[in-house]
């Protein structure tokens, strides 16, 4: 079943470059954790609590000068351009998507500026830690392994993982998914840790959204194993290509990705998400980007001590 057009599908670059190789990538600090973790076992707030803190500091409280900028007074931040709805690159050559403009919002509230520079996903987080970049913004999910890379703020969004297939194939769901399948991940993905180390496949790994999907519409390969708002962005009318199955991940929530030893700006953006969840933007942003979406009620974004307002 087609997941319904949202209205930023008619602002994405329809251009998709077709990789036609199935070599794996290699090693790297993006590679699996190689510790099975099955991101569709459903939620697990309770486990997820002991990383969210139980407030944050005020936002008068915040002292700018000691957060470690690159450049100070602006947050350099490292995205991708290719996966929307949460990152892409408009036609106008902006910077955009739910990810970047909850950021915007939370560097707007700390008085500071932003500068989006594209990456790949692969290389990421060995970036934001070797302080190529101040923050990551990549739909993040926040896994144990990762965390011995980067650090994270408080939660900002949960997941949803998906099934991307041909409209005719035998693949329906992830029950479909076996030995014998070719499955396209992305390199260094949540998605890429679950075909490896839970179903025990190894997957073909690509370097972004846009290969991974091309590669299913072209038969290369069987099924693309995806984040759900990606294969969303990329899945439209005419493909001969079908989201198969959509579950939610919320295992582990989403985040952004800052140096580890960077406490104070982990601790500066934790303040910024607090302020744009209170005054009601996370909950505008997310309306505005995932209109048909309903947030689990086992799931809530940022610090313990801030309320989402009721709509």
């Amino acid at each position: 079943m087609k997941t319904k057009a949202m209205k930023w599908l008619t602002s994405v670059p329809v251009a998709i470059a077709v990789a036609v190789s199935l070599a794996a990538c290699g090693a790297g600090a993006g590679q699996p954790s190689g510790t099975p973790s099955d991101a569709l076992a459903g939620s697990d707030q309770q486990a997820l609590d002991k990383y969210t803190t139980a407030e944050v500091t005020p936002l008068d409280k915040v002292d700018k000068a000691a957060l470690g900028l690159i450049t100070p007074g602006t947050i350099t931040v490292g995205t991708l351009s290719d996966a929307p709805p949460n990152i892409f690159i408009d036609p106008s050559g902006k910077f955009t998507g739910y990810d970047n403009e909850l950021l915007r919002a939370i560097a707007a509230k700390l008085d500071l500026k932003v500068e989006f520079k594209a990456t790949g996903f692969a290389s990421l987080l060995s970036q934001v830690q070797n302080k190529q970049f101040d923050v990551g913004s990549s739909s993040i999910s926040t896994t144990d392994a990762r965390r011995k890379t980067v650090g994270f703020t408080n939660g900002y969004d949960f997941g949803y993982m998906a099934v991307v297939a041909k409209t005719d194939a035998t693949i329906k769901g992830f029950k479909d998914l076996t030995k014998d399948t070719r499955i396209a991940v992305v390199q260094g993905t949540v998605q890429d840790d679950y075909v490896t180390n839970t179903l025990q496949i190894e997957p073909v790994r690509f370097e972004n959204y846009n290969t991974a999907y091309a590669n299913v519409k072209n038969g290369q390969v069987d099924a693309w194993v995806a984040p759900s708002q990606q294969a969303t962005g990329q899945v439209k009318d005419g493909d001969n290509t079908v989201i198969a199955e959509s579950v939610v991940n919320t295992q582990n929530f989403t985040a952004y990705a800052v140096n580890a030893e960077n406490k104070a700006l982990i601790d500066a953006l934790n303040s910024g998400l607090d302020a744009v969840i209170a005054d009601g933007t996370w909950s505008k942003l997310t309306k505005e980007w995932y209109p048909d979406r309903e947030t689990p009620e086992t799931w809530t974004p940022g610090s313990k001590a801030v309320t989402v307002p009721k709509s």
